[in-house]
């Protein structure tokens, strides 16, 4: 019997306009499909492909243990997500060597701080493994405030709003371009860094780019709120140019 392959496939920020022409057929042939998914919810993975998934597609909704109900520096959170991890990837291997193929859904891409990473690398000496890269989040996130993100020589760092804030600040200060993610309940942590390095007045604020309810607005006109998980702070920078 032939083995399964397990595919990761990148489904880009959300609209599925801007999905690879790969990406859409191996969702559209795919008789088995995994996506993550917080315990109670459809999944955003999942929204993004809806009516588009093949009518007998077997689907494996991969439900975090934890999300945010306690902090990732408590040694429960690492066991409980390596815990899950390793059950998910059993159950893939299991269909890959009975010959099965797998699509697992990847918001953005695979390769960029995605759950699937954590699948992969537990998964890739084992049975057969194939990433389709796609669009990330923060592309989409800089497109939408229509204006370029780098220019000439600029240097661009991504940082998790989780990071302590003197971390934050330091490498805003040393950065032309910035994008900020994971930004949720850190978003005054953020902004006062932002604030420190220089910055916070050219930066922009991003929700749900690309997608439907995508809002996008100067992060000095946001005031005190509660940004969601798909929030995207982005800093232009204004380098070198003919």
């Amino acid at each position: 019997m032939s083995v399964g392959t397990i595919y990761g496939v990148g489904l880009g920020p959300g609209d599925p306009d801007l999905m690879s022409v790969r990406a859409d057929r191996l969702l559209r042939t795919g008789r088995h499909v995994a996506f993550f998914r917080k315990a109670g919810r459809a999944g955003q993975a999942r929204r993004i492909v809806n009516g588009m998934l093949h009518a007998e597609a077997v689907e494996f909704p991969m439900e975090y243990p934890v999300t945010t109900e306690i902090p990732v520096t408590d040694p429960g959170y690492n066991a409980a997500l390596s815990a899950f991890y390793t059950e998910c990837t059993d159950h893939l291997r299991e269909l890959a060597e009975a010959g099965e193929d797998v699509v697992v859904l990847c918001e953005g891409d695979p390769f960029f701080f995605g759950s699937f990473m954590h699948l992969y690398t537990r998964l890739k000496d084992v049975v057969p493994v194939e990433v389709v890269p796609a669009i990330t989040g923060m592309s989409a996130a800089w497109t939408a405030t229509g204006q370029p993100v780098t220019w000439g020589d600029d240097i661009l760092t991504v940082l998790m709003g989780t990071l302590p804030e003197d971390m934050l600040a330091d490498a805003m200060q040393r950065s032309d371009a910035v994008v900020v993610m994971k930004i949720g309940r850190h978003f005054e942590k953020v902004k006062s860094a932002l604030k420190q390095a220089g910055k916070f007045d050219t930066a922009w604020l991003v929700e749900y780019a690309s997608m439907p309810n995508q809002t996008v607005q100067r992060l000095a006109d946001a005031g005190a709120k509660i940004t969601p998980y798909f929030s995207i702070i982005v800093v232009h920078g204004q380098g070198r140019r003919p």
